[in-house]
């Protein structure tokens, strides 16, 4: 349970303001199709994630011992603060979108996340817990946590709540992370 937990809030706050949001936002403006955009997000989620999670826990099951939880710590504090820049959605946007809603959200949500501080994430949080399952789940949820008012409030949702504020929420989580794991292996209190 506390996999799931802390996955589904890792992501879920690491999402807000990031790239994979905006192009959330980006796609039901595209298509005016909220439910088959929002589908096309779980469906690449899923796999993304999995395979990420997956990723983390053969990682974590090659390298054993209190220097990989080191790094492991060092990776969450990483995030953090790599979580306090903002992002855009760059260039990652299609210019010729050819498929309907689903197809093309499940293709570039796919693309888009590759490397995306969500998918780092969820490969430390598989190589923390070893749970893909409950990974999987949590990392998926809090992606749909993220987006889904995304593409049902739109431009609304970031004139309502500050992204600033929750970059910084955000960056704090991942930051108490990594020093909770930290202290654990070090077994200080």
């Amino acid at each position: 349970m506390e996999a799931l937990l802390i996955s589904t809030s890792v992501v879920a706050l690491a999402e807000f303001g990031d790239k994979t949001q905006l192009l959330a936002i980006f796609l039901v403006a595209k298509f005016r199709k909220p439910v088959p955009v929002i589908a096309g997000i779980f469906v690449s989620t899923i796999g993304n994630h999995f395979l990420s999670a997956l990723a983390g826990a053969e990682l974590a099951s090659w390298l054993e011992g209190d220097w990989f939880r080191y790094l492991i710590a060092i990776s969450f504090v990483a995030m953090g603060l790599w979580t306090l820049v903002p992002d855009k959605l760059d260039d990652d946007r299609p210019e010729t979108i050819r498929h309907g809603a689903f197809i093309t959200t499940a293709i570039v949500f796919f693309l888009v996340e590759i490397g995306d501080k969500t998918q780092i994430a969820t490969v430390a949080l598989g190589a923390r817990f070893g749970e893909l399952l409950a990974v999987t789940v949590g990392s998926t949820l809090g992606m749909m946590i993220a987006n889904v008012p995304a593409v049902y409030l739109g431009q609304r949702i970031f004139g309502l709540i500050s992204p600033g504020l929750l970059r910084s929420v955000a960056a704090a989580f991942f930051i108490l992370l990594g020093l909770w794991l930290f202290i654990a292996t070090a077994g200080i209190f």
